[in-house]
């Protein structure tokens, strides 16, 4: 069963200086899911790490896929693992 808030975790690395991306993806997934967050974590950390995980389960890893995706894909990948029936409106065709 899926719990009813989610917790979302950004790690992103403070030497390469991330922490704007990672506030801004932050704010966007807050605008996104309101409703479903129970928290949000940005924290800090090195080696080139910039990684988001949704209640345990990754969903981005920068070093995996070899650099950034689009703030759309990751919204769209939280949201099959928390609402997989939800639209995301305008940057999900076909489920408007």
């Amino acid at each position: 069963m899926k719990p009813m808030k989610n917790i979302i975790k950004i790690y992103f690395c403070t030497k390469c200086g991330w922490l704007a991306r990672a506030s801004w993806m932050a704010q966007e997934l807050i605008n996104t899911f309101p409703n479903d967050i129970f928290s949000l974590n940005l924290v800090p950390s090195d080696s080139g790490k910039f990684e988001i995980w949704c209640n345990d389960q990754l969903v981005f890893s920068r070093l995996e896929e070899g650099g950034f995706i689009e703030i759309k894909n990751i919204k769209k990948r939280i949201r099959d693992l928390i609402d997989p029936s939800r639209g995301l409106g305008h940057n999900d065709p076909g489920t408007e």
